[in-house]
């Protein structure tokens, strides 16, 4: 009797030793078959490469070339009236406070009449200005570098607007074209040019900023004030 009940008790523990053995390895077996299969990526190629800010930000804010916004820095080019260059690369850089306007007409224009800007010129660095008057030394053309310009401010642009296609309108001279048919109070024999420089004139002024006799390229904002500046910017 006492063997037998022996027996039964070995024979029970070891079916509950291999039940459990079992029991054990399937649920370890479900467990690894329900994990998800680990996704290993180059997370440094996945990355977004952001351009370095190669500037103060607290001093300048800079206006970059899009489909919307479009710049043509004529100095950085020999494509302007001294026939030589004078930036060393294209970047246009304004005072926060101008580049925030410029940022508004050009949306106003946009939803009013789905016309754009074009960048002639913006801020532009007093060793630049020495160039310019090197080259053109007649202060009917060019500011003399002693007295200053509000483009070496970081307050002045030259610019002109541009169709749904980014073509200029006819403004009836080209840039930096210097006679009378430039200036702001030219009776133009256009009535279609008479039209986009009086729309220029209007979104300019409406944001704030003044134009000059004799340029109607030209805006500038005296609002605020900034020391003129020697700053040349990067080329990367």
């Amino acid at each position: 009797m006492n063997k037998l009940i022996i027996f039964r008790i070995d024979y029970l523990i070891s079916l509950g030793l291999i039940l459990t053995f079992f029991c054990f390895s399937c649920k370890s077996s479900t467990d690894v078959e329900s994990l998800p299969t680990p996704i290993i990526e180059n997370t440094i190629a996945n990355i977004e490469e952001k351009p370095e800010i190669d500037y103060d930000i607290t001093q300048w804010k800079e206006i970059i070339n899009n489909k919307r916004l479009l710049l043509d820095i004529r100095y950085a080019t020999d494509n302007n009236f001294t026939e030589a260059q004078i930036y060393e690369c294209a970047r246009c850089f304004l005072r926060p406070e101008l580049a925030a306007k410029i940022n508004r007409i050009h949306n106003d224009i946009q939803e009013k009449y789905g016309y754009g800007l074009k960048m002639f010129d913006c801020y532009r660095p007093r060793p630049a200005q020495q160039k310019l008057w090197d080259i053109v030394p007649n202060a009917m053309y060019v500011t003399p570098p002693k007295k200053g310009s509000m483009h070496n401010r970081g307050l002045a642009v030259d610019l002109t607007l541009v169709d749904k296609n980014g073509e200029e309108l006819d403004m009836g001279t080209e840039y930096d074209f210097f006679g009378k048919e430039a200036h702001r109070t030219y009776d133009h024999p256009n009535p279609i040019v008479r039209k986009n420089r009086k729309l220029l004139k209007l979104l300019m002024e409406t944001h704030g900023l003044t134009g000059i006799r004799t340029e109607w390229w030209h805006y500038s904002l005296k609002t605020v004030s900034y020391d003129f500046s020697d700053w040349e910017w990067p080329c990367s």
